[in-house]
């Protein structure tokens, strides 16, 4: 007994100490997009044309050094600036994946070569693309975008109003200030703001972090691998059995690469790809921050369109 809880508790700490430092990264990006960029910068940016709204959405990924533990607070800050949501789900599900520094853990970690790393990529892009394109069309922008404002005024509300007074004693004192200083407070403000917010989201989203650690060691400790293998004989239930597996160890998108690389023995390239490219898309802490971020139905739709876009993927590769 106590030896597996040994173990659960070691899996546990290296889930979270794995996952936090690009919690911390993910919860500074959406606070400082919060703070720093306009709606109007980010429209201006954003194409109108669907397609290339999805592309651009895809590509931004490459830009954000975020890993899957800290991109839903970015995905949900763009989708309240306007970004198209399917857009910002491109960019969700590409964005753990595409980024250098996974692309760079993915080389190293089946021993220095690009093959990989340039096939989870492509298998990354070619599931973010099209799911973006079905929900583009099945989803109704309005609706999501209510539901995540609603929930915000709801945080807000929650909150108590001791902001409020605190607002009116920051306006007086802007008012005896000049012009000048003035923009320096703002400065100031804002940064103070950044920070706040930035912790107000480190601990709201770090108690899905703790919880599908918890959740994730467990399944690992009691859930016997090897029977779930025994099970890869073919094709189609070896690529099933590796998302599954993906799901279940929740591995941070940085490190998923080396616990893939000692499956290859066993499995093929699609298996393994399908392990990579869902495991980043979807996993327990992932599943508990969209379902906190997004509605159920929305959630769970989005899911089942990257487990089949996944497959189809992997079988084709």
């Amino acid at each position: 007994m106590s030896q597996s809880l040994l173990q659960m508790n070691t899996i546990f700490i290296s889930i979270v100490i794995e996952a936090l430092p690009f919690i911390v990264i993910g919860v500074f990006i959406s606070a400082f997009i919060q703070m720093f960029i306009t709606d109007e910068m980010i429209a201006k940016v954003m194409p109108k044309n669907r397609f290339l709204s999805i592309a651009v959405g895809t590509g931004m990924g490459a830009l954000f050094p975020a890993c899957e533990c800290g991109i839903v607070p970015i995905t949900e800050r763009l989708v309240k600036k306007r970004v198209p949501l399917y857009a910002a789900i491109a960019f969700m599900l590409t964005g753990p994946i595409i980024n250098p520094i996974v692309i760079f853990s993915t080389f190293v970690a089946f021993g220095d070569s690009w093959k990989m790393a340039l096939l989870r990529c492509g298998l990354a892009i070619f599931v973010g693309v099209f799911v973006a394109i079905v929900i583009s069309y099945v989803f109704d922008e309005g609706q999501l975008k209510n539901y995540i404002e609603k929930k915000l005024k709801h945080h807000h509300d929650h909150e108590g109003h001791h902001h409020h007074g605190h607002d009116h004693h920051h306006h007086d004192h802007d008012h005896d200030h000049d012009h000048g200083s003035h923009v320096k407070i703002t400065f100031a403000m804002k940064m103070k703001d950044m920070v706040d917010h930035a912790l107000d989201e480190f601990f709201s989203v770090g108690k899905f972090l703790v919880f599908g650690g918890l959740l994730s060691a467990a399944m690992q400790t009691y859930f016997k691998t090897s029977n779930l293998l025994q099970l890869g004989h073919n094709h189609i239930t070896a690529i099933l059995i590796m998302m599954l597996l993906a799901f279940i160890l929740s591995i941070c998108s940085e490190a998923d690469a080396f616990i893939a690389s000692s499956f290859s023995s066993m499995f093929g390239t699609g298996p393994i790809l399908a392990f990579l490219v869902f495991g980043a898309m979807v996993d327990i802490k992932n599943l508990l921050m969209m379902l906190n971020a997004f509605k159920k139905k929305f959630v769970f739709s989005l899911i089942g369109l990257i487990a089949v876009f996944v497959f189809v993927g992997a079988l084709l590769i």
